[in-house]
């Protein structure tokens, strides 16, 4: 039985020793702790005269025939007690009745973790250590030292996190059955490292993006060089984002990291569009071209094609050399737009009055690839804006 069983709450003083802080998982929303966790309290019946008032220690085979604290870990799946090479487990008996009772222990206990943030996040786990029989009328637990009673080894590091700091609390905890009892909190705060996935997700996928953006600058009718990098980049993406996932727990909301993935997927995805349209554009620009050849006689066997021209009344264009006639397709100082137009001999009626017939298709203008000059603007400039207000959130 208890120490004063009948009277008072014996108090219960605990300290720990942060050993090692050994795996976190995401997926499993868990982390893994080895401790020291040690018990002091005051047992009058296991006194005993010494002259030299030094205390006698012992191994587990003592323990298990005296009253010792029945502490268990709230919220752990898994743990246990080393046993390499003997049982790690220390009994100090003082002469004065007072007992210090260590041992070192393995635990696996759960850590809810919001993702919302992640890779850019902070996350603080809990260790709960409670009495599992002795409420509070029975046994008082607290920490012997306050905040002091946590002890850290300096050597304790995460590849993956940044251990910020440790901090203890005791709470009071209710069971409707049973009762209130005393449970000692070890909170931990971790910042994960970014680097990592800088490297491994942020850097490629911004790669990815900035590659898309080479179609801008490839001829549009180079169809087997624009297409092929377009899908490359959404495969490429597709690629990012699952491999991502797969290590990640299946959550209903959304990650800082699926923010970043999808929206420039989005991106690369609007890069094949855009060569799409383009593409469609320049096919309809050529039906108007031919309808325009149709309708339009020809100039051969003219005697002074340099006369040649279309009255500005009627096409909207002044005089013009013979040498832009048929320019389609050609680049006019060193732009790429693209004119269709036509060239009529004004002392020929019949000519005079076919271009005024079909005058709706002498005043076409298609610039086609202003699509791709402004999407060599819109596409960077947006996705630096991305890029300026996602940090700015979640740094």
């Amino acid at each position: 039985m208890r120490p004063a069983f009948g009277g008072p709450p014996i108090p219960v003083g605990v300290d720990v020793q942060v050993e090692s802080i050994d795996t976190i998982s995401e997926v499993d929303m868990d982390f893994t702790m080895t401790l020291y966790l040690r018990h002091y309290w005051k047992d009058e019946r296991l006194s005993f005269p010494s002259t030299t008032n030094q205390s006698m220690t012992f191994d587990s085979r003592l323990v298990k025939k005296i009253w010792v604290p029945d502490m268990f870990f709230v919220h752990s799946k898994r743990s246990f007690i080393h046993d390499t090479t003997t049982d790690n487990v220390m009994l100090r008996v003082y002469p004065d009745g007072n007992v210090l009772y260590s041992l070192r222990v393995t635990v696996t206990a759960m850590c809810n973790m919001d993702l919302s943030r992640f890779p850019l996040d902070t996350q603080t786990c809990s260790l709960e250590i409670e009495s599992y029989a002795y409420t509070d009328d029975d046994l008082m637990l607290y920490w012997k030292k306050g905040n002091e009673s946590l002890n850290t080894d300096d050597r304790i590091s995460l590849s993956q996190f940044l251990i910020q700091k440790f901090h203890t609390t005791t709470k009071l905890a209710f069971y409707s059955s049973t009762g209130w009892y005393n449970r000692l909190y070890i909170h931990f705060t971790l910042r994960r490292h970014i680097f990592f996935f800088l490297l491994q997700t942020y850097f490629p996928a911004t790669l990815m993006v900035m590659l898309s953006w080479v179609s801008f600058w490839i001829d549009r009718r180079a169809v087997p060089a624009r297409v092929p990098l377009g899908i490359t980049t959404v495969l490429t993406m597709s690629t990012i984002i699952t491999g991502v996932n797969a290590s990640m727990p299946r959550v209903s909301y959304i990650k800082a990291v699926d923010i970043y993935l999808w929206v420039s997927f989005v991106f690369v995805f609007l890069s094949v569009i855009e060569y799409a349209a383009v593409n469609y554009l320049s096919t309809v620009q050529e039906r108007k071209e031919r309808k325009l050849r149709e309708r339009l006689p020809c100039t051969c066997g003219i005697g002074n094609p340099d006369e040649m021209m279309i009255d500005p009344q009627i096409t909207g264009y002044g005089s013009m050399d013979i040498n832009t006639t048929g320019n389609y397709g050609m680049p006019e100082n060193g732009g790429r737009q693209e004119r269709i137009l036509a060239q009529v001999a004004l002392n020929d009626p019949q000519i005079t009055g076919q271009v005024k017939a079909s005058r709706g298709y002498v005043n076409i203008w298609i610039d086609t690839h202003a699509i791709d000059k402004y999407s060599r603007v819109v596409f960077p400039g947006a996705y630096i804006l991305f890029n300026i207000i996602y940090w700015s959130i979640y740094s």
